[in-house]
């Protein structure tokens, strides 16, 4: 594809970068770039202000609807709740010529770091020879002294590796901090390009801006050429959902198809690693570890852990796992080792910084603590080694000159009686770049996160691009995403394209392979209660609905028992959605509490919640058109209007009957689809039970209110059918014999267990002999006595057994696939049922 010429300025409206207020002394990637890269600035600014009649801000208003159909998330920390990812539609763009020299300093850093981490926990030669005090290492909370003398099979002891980077006023690039523990904000620069192609559309190709594919496709590479054999499994192990980053962690798992794992999923047997699946213990070749590393074993490390795995620690040294990055590497990331790594670039590398990073003094020298005592007012103060201190309670860095006296002669204290707990840092002024602020053109400091990986020749690759974060602020910058910042996308341009893009390959065409992967226990269990969650939620929602519509279309109050609606009122205390002293209120008020309940763990909006919780930890297993229904909220419920609520509860089933659909029609017949299915049909046919029971106990044996009847029907769907079938109303056994009996109804009791016996037929077994296990041979019981009974059979009683049945059944499949950790949390779910 030919370079397109610069769009002409004659007879053309005002572009968004026209007018753009530069602060020449300032420094601006716009204002200061070379005039092939400033005309891609202006190309890329006109190209977005066509894709939209309105300004900056319909664009903006366009892709933060993309970020919500990708699911792009993020938690801020003390935040319980996730927050929309906050991407600005106008990206960095940066010539190849000024990215070149940024990528040769990034290679010459990550090849330092690795030299110095072989050294730390090999021969020591830095410290021996006195070019790097021992106390920087030894006083790092993050050095781990186990791991002295332990070397990676294949001497790499950093795979991935991502840096902060400033630009300053004068165009140079520095570096802020290292990252060799976790790569945090790689899938949040996958996640702004995706988001970036949906809203730029062609923008990026028509000005050669690189693609990030190849990056992510030899970082994958890299980690499977470290492990032992061919075809790999390399696993993502994450502290859970609750860490901040864990919605990146589950995209970046799904993108590069890595099982997303936590501690409680693997177990070490024989010294190597495996995680637990519905089909037994599958071998885990090599780990990129998002944990640090004194969480990874609690008996080689911190023993109160409850993130890693127990002798994980022997597993990795006698070489039956690989990991990424190597224990340890997080010892460089201190403060206090930025301070001498311009001269151990020269000792290791015989070489001068190509990226030097921001002038540090560590204060653990006399001389040094003495600069910084003197200088406070002129630098940013931080922790030497990443932990808050007395004075700095926090990690990221404190400008000197915003403390009041109190803490300023606080902080001082602390120095005079702990220097090495702190750093000096000199106060980085940053460059700015075009943002859209309100609608407008503006400009915002930035810093980029730039990422480093091995392919699989052990040589580096960087990614050509990265992830932008746009203060709010003239602050100091920090490492975190903060109330306010935006993210941007980081554009690589050329000036002739690149050729053709390559898509996410490996170095050779895998083997043809079926199914949905492996399915680890926890997942398994989570799919279960996604499952039972969402059920419940919709049997709810349709008992309120009849009670709406009962009590709308008759005179009768709800104490009527030919209407059945208490029966009704009786059955949402028994799903727990109400309370006895709500119970006896008006209908309006009943269906309105029922709705809205977030105490009781049956309310409809208590069960949604729970089903979201559940649903974050499948976030990687959930396509974007499944997440986005699931992460829905609820409609706002009118409290004391009953039409109203009503539609409320009629959009809810239509919410339920969408994602069914999507259940049905675009999930792999998997395993993982198995368990929602298992999940959604014994809770299914607990509640058939429950309301056919109640139903029935209400207008006795005898059956003779056709009402009730009516309204069982109604809340099994079944009534078109019925009609269909029979000329009289509601009758007793016919009802019966539809709703619990017939194997063609697929809201009938028998339908459920039948689907749930060829469900489980269809998951692996652990035995060699063919006998079916626990779970299949109760699940088969219970469908042959559905099988020999008839409508007169199925009293009360033999409905509560069977519901019984049910509830042990569930039990049976828990102990034979799920994972058995945590009592709390089994208490809760038990209190549902």
């Amino acid at each position: 594809m030919s370079s397109k010429p610069p769009v002409s300025t004659v007879d053309r409206p005002p572009g968004w970068l026209d007018g753009y207020p530069v602060d020449i002394a300032g420094g601006d990637l716009f204002g200061d770039a070379a005039a092939p890269v400033a005309a891609r600035w202006k190309a890329v600014a006109e190209g977005l202000a066509g894709i939209t009649e309105g300004g900056p801000s319909a664009l903006q208003d366009a892709a933060s609807r993309h970020v919500a159909d990708l699911g792009l998330t993020f938690r801020v920390t003390g935040d319980e709740d996730e927050r929309a990812w906050p991407l600005t539609v106008m990206p960095l763009v940066i010539g190849a010529a000024e990215w070149a020299e940024v990528e040769r300093g990034l290679i010459q850093r990550a090849t330092l770091l690795e030299r110095l981490a072989a050294d730390i926990y090999g021969p020591q030669r830095v410290v021996r020879e006195g070019h790097l005090p021992a106390a920087v290492i030894a006083g790092s909370p993050f050095f781990a002294r186990q791991m002295v003398g332990h070397t990676p099979r294949r001497g790499h002891f950093i795979h991935v590796y991502s840096v902060d980077l400033a630009r300053g006023s004068r165009g140079q690039w520095r570096v802020l901090q290292d990252r060799v523990r976790i790569a945090s904000g790689v899938g949040y620069a996958l996640e702004n390009r995706l988001a970036m192609s949906r809203t730029a559309g062609p923008l990026l190709v028509d000005n050669h801006a690189r693609r990030l594919a190849d990056f992510f496709a030899r970082m994958r590479d890299g980690m499977a050429a470290a492990c032992n054999r061919e075809q790999p499994r390399i696993a993502l192990l994450t502290p859970g959902r609750f860490n901040q980053t864990y919605a990146e962690q589950a995209h970046l798992a799904r993108y590069l198809g890595l099982p997303l794992v936590e501690g409680r999923d693997l177990s070490v047997i024989d010294d190597r690693l495996y995680v637990g699946t519905i089909g037994g213990p599958k071998r885990v070749d090599a780990v990129w570890r998002w944990i640090n590393t004194v969480s990874l074993d609690p008996l080689s490390f911190d023993a109160k852990s409850q993130l890693g795995v127990s002798n994980l620690f022997d597993a990795w040294s006698a070489g039956g796992v690989e990991m990424v990055n190597w224990p340890g590497a997080e010892v460089l990331e201190s403060s206090a080792f930025a301070a001498f790594l311009p001269r151990l670039c020269r000792v290791l590398l015989d070489e001068a910084p190509i990226l030097p990073n921001i002038a540090t003094w560590w204060c653990g020298q006399a001389a040094e603590s003495s600069i910084v005592a003197a200088r406070l007012d002129e630098l940013a103060l931080r922790p030497a080694f990443g932990l808050p201190v007395e004075g700095l309670p926090s990690r990221e860095p404190v400008a000197g000159a915003d403390l009041d006296e109190a803490e300023r002669e606080a902080l001082l204290d602390a120095l005079r009686r702990r220097p090495m707990d702190f750093c000096g840092q000199e106060i980085v002024h940053l460059s700015t770049t075009p943002a859209i602020i309100d609608g407008k053109i503006a400009p915002r400091p930035f810093t980029v996160r730039a990422f480093v990986a091995r392919a699989a020749d052990g040589s580096w690759t960087v990614m050509p691009g990265g992830f932008a974060r746009l203060s709010s602020s003239s602050a100091l910058p920090t490492s975190l995403m903060g109330a306010g910042d935006l993210s941007a996308d980081v554009w690589i341009v050329d000036e002739q394209p690149a050729g053709l893009p390559a898509p996410l390959r490996t170095v050779e065409e895998p083997p043809i392979s079926r199914g949905g992967g492996i399915l680890a226990s926890q997942a398994a269990d989570n799919l279960y209660w996604f499952g039972r969650y969402n059920e419940r939620a919709e049997t709810v929602v349709r008992i309120v609905r009849a009670l709406l519509g009962s009590s709308m279309e008759g005179d009768s109050g709800i104490d009527s028992e030919d209407g059945g609606l208490s029966s009704l009122v009786d059955l949402l205390m028994e799903f727990g959605a109400i309370d006895k002293a709500t119970a006896s209120q008006p209908a309006a008020t009943i269906s309105a509490k029922a709705l809205t309940e977030t105490r009781l763990p049956g309310g409809v909006a208590a069960l949604m919640r729970r089903r979201l919780q559940v649903g974050l930890s499948l976030r990687e297993r959930l396509a974007r058109d499944f997440w986005r229904i699931v992460s829905r909220p609820m409609p706002s419920i009118a409290v004391g209007r009953p039409q109203s609520m009503l539609s409320s509860a009629r959009w809810l089933t239509e919410h339920f009957s969408a994602l069914a659909g999507l259940i049905s029609e675009n999930m792999v017949r998997s395993a993982a689809w198995r368990f929602i299915e298992i999940g959604q049909r014994i809770e299914r046919a607990q509640a058939i039970c429950r309301i056919a029971a109640r139903l029935a106990e209400s207008n006795g044996e005898g059956g003779r209110s056709g009402e009730a009847l009516g309204v069982l029907l109604d809340l099994c769907d079944s009534q078109i059918i019925y009609r269909s079938r029979y000329l009289t109303g509601p009758m007793k056994n016919p009802v019966h014999d539809l709703v619990l009996l017939d194997p063609d109804n697929p809201r009938a009791l028998k339908f459920q267990v039948a689907e749930i016996v060829d469900h489980l037929c269809a998951l692996p077994s652990l035995r060699d002999d063919n006998i079916p296990e626990p779970p299949l041979r109760a699940a088969r019981a219970l469908l042959g006595e559905l099988q020999a009974a008839l409508a007169p059979d199925m009293t009360v009683e033999r409905l509560k057994a069977i519901e019984g049945q049910l509830h042990d059944l569930s039990d049976e499949i828990s102990a034979r696939y799920f994972l058995h950790f945590d009592r709390d949390e089994a208490e809760k779910r038990t209190r549902l049922l």
